[in-house]
């Protein structure tokens, strides 16, 4: 399995990210009515403390990031001629592949079950297809 497949995977399809508040104030005059009642501008936005769920879901993710990551490496590096492997610079890519499955695994929103079953499947398996095999169970399951 690629860590492209694995990415498409874990990453919903059709799931599209909503664009976040700016926290700047309307550009309403002072004194007048729904003006904020600030006299400066905020400089850092408010964030609400994560939820236990979100805690579990970036730990989930990074790890599951993390692993399928070393597992498209091994891959690579087991099928792939020197030249290729060159060319991959996986030293370089890996990382930055790692951290694009996890901003894409934290952009959406996870039930507690997919996130038990990352949680599992990060514990209980140890060789990559197996792995993959159990991250199936994550997929969002239809309504009855």
């Amino acid at each position: 399995m690629t860590l492209r497949s694995c990415l498409q995977m874990c990453i919903a399809p059709g799931i599209a990210l909503a664009a976040g508040c700016s926290g700047a104030p309307s550009p309403q005059a002072a004194g007048q009515p729904g003006a904020p009642h600030t006299t400066a501008p905020m400089t850092e936005p408010m964030t609400e403390p994560m939820t236990e769920l979100e805690r579990r879901q970036q730990a989930a993710c990074q790890a599951v990031g993390e692993r399928t990551t070393a597992c498209a490496v091994a891959d690579a590096r087991a099928k792939a001629t020197p030249a290729e492997l060159r060319e991959l610079a996986l030293d370089e890519t890996a990382p930055r592949n790692t951290a694009k499955f996890v901003d894409k695994c934290l952009a959406q929103p996870m039930s507690s079950r997919q996130v038990r079953v990352f949680e599992v499947c990060h514990r209980e398996e140890r060789e990559c297809e197996p792995f993959f095999a159990c991250l199936e169970h994550a997929k969002p399951v239809a309504p009855r």
